[in-house]
């Protein structure tokens, strides 16, 4: 691969990147409400103000730490942009237990490897944020794949 195509691929996953971060920034508050609302049978105005205000919080918090990973040089990325939205869990849950809500029974492995999530809102693909999101997760998946390849295709 040249370095003009390797340069191209390059440009691809940025764009492939950028949209993904965009993306989850703008999804990202709806899911914290979305997210409250599943778990609870009526969310009082209250309710709902505290929802939003976690989901601004999370935006400012966690959509701001996946923009910056997205940004990174894909050699520089030792995290995804998933497991940071992991993290998110904490926006919602927080909502939930002042709201009162129990929380619910879960399996070994969810108690197991998310703990902190006592009402199972670990999302386990983009599509879980909002569907929306699937396929610029895809997307940036394989840009980044591709370009670490390249760089990557010759070393030991």
């Amino acid at each position: 691969m040249s370095d003009r195509e390797l340069a191209a691929a390059e440009q691809q996953l940025a764009a492939s990147a950028s949209k993904l971060a965009d993306g989850i920034v703008h999804a990202l508050p709806g899911w914290v409400v979305t997210s409250v609302q599943s778990r609870l049978a009526n969310m009082d105005s209250e309710t709902r103000g505290a929802a939003e205000a976690a989901g601004r919080a999370a935006v400012a918090d966690i959509g701001t730490e996946v923009a910056r990973l997205l940004a990174a040089d894909v050699d520089d990325q030792r995290e995804n942009p998933l497991a940071l939205l992991r993290r998110a869990v904490r926006y919602p849950t927080e909502v939930l237990l002042a709201a009162g809500a129990p929380p619910i029974e879960r399996d070994d492995f969810a108690v197991k490897r998310f703990p902190d999530d006592v009402y199972d809102l670990t999302p386990a693909s983009f599509a879980d944020i909002h569907p929306d999101l699937q396929t610029p997760g895809l997307e940036w998946g394989a840009a980044k794949a591709f370009v670490h390849r390249r760089r990557h295709r010759y070393s030991g």
